[in-house]
């Protein structure tokens, strides 16, 4: 049926978010992904949560049918959970290549020469990211965590420099932020001083530290991005973090995990 002007509806979005979590080591991704209403944890090989935060998870994703299963199960059966916690994205592109390689037929993802695997990969990643967008129309949340790395950014409009990403291969990456409603940045506050140590001599030296901050707008030293008109960035303290960005979110979630009426 041709759409038309006489059945018009809103573009506003009621669905939770679809949110990527990045951040230094030991910044607390998880903890603030486990504020979220009733999540299921789903971990890659060799990822798991701080020694203080108990969520429920059917075990380790060690492949990507493991996932499909899930998913299937979150879509078709009554349950509790409001939110999935993926950890961690660059865990999961491991086993995206090798669905990739195995659908191709080779042993790794550089074998077909000239970056054509990691094209073809967009294959996968795109199936992932379908998944997770028909667990967002369901009603429940998204929460993908993420290790970052630095790297170089040649903008067409100053001099290269570098700044914090997600540490992904940069097609998976760019598939990912795409689609994200809210790609935070955590990091520690830190205030760089000057102290004159000699006639005409000055050093600089970093205080803080101990502050921690979700940021949330793109700043020159890393990648972060939100569709809901949030702060450049708000303070995380731990056990607030969720109530303080939550109150930027659109909708509600149902208790079945499905998306209230």
């Amino acid at each position: 049926m041709a759409i038309s002007l006489s059945s018009l509806k809103s573009s506003k979005s009621t669905n939770p978010p679809i949110v990527v979590l990045y951040g230094v080591d030991g910044i607390g991704k998880t903890s603030l992904a486990a504020e979220w209403p009733d999540p299921l944890y789903l971990p890659t090989e060799g990822e798991r949560p701080p020694s203080d935060v108990d969520m429920p998870t059917p075990g380790t994703i060690k492949a990507l049918d493991d996932l499909w299963s899930v998913v299937g199960d979150l879509l078709d059966t009554q349950h509790d959970f409001k939110t999935v916690i993926i950890d961690s994205l660059d865990g999961l592109e491991g086993l995206i290549w090798k669905a990739t390689c195995a659908r191709l037929g080779v042993s790794s993802i550089e074998e077909p020469g000239y970056g054509r695997g990691y094209v073809e990969a967009d294959a996968e990643w795109r199936e992932f990211l379908a998944a997770m967008g028909e667990l967002q129309q369901a009603g429940i949340a998204v929460v993908q965590l993420a290790h970052p790395e630095i790297v170089r950014f040649d903008s067409p409009t100053t001099d290269p420099y570098s700044r914090y990403t997600i540490k992904l291969h940069k097609r998976g990456n760019a598939l990912v932020r795409e689609q994200a409603d809210v790609v935070a940045f955590m990091n520690y506050r830190v205030t760089l001083k000057e102290k004159e140590v000699a006639p005409k001599k000055t050093i600089t030296h970093a205080e803080g530290g101990k502050e921690r901050q979700i940021h949330l707008v793109e700043g020159a030293g890393f990648v972060a991005k939100n569709r809901f008109s949030m702060p450049d960035s708000v303070r995380y303290v731990k056990g607030a973090g969720f109530a303080e960005l939550s109150k930027y979110f659109p909708g509600a979630v149902a208790p079945s995990g499905r998306k209230a009426a």
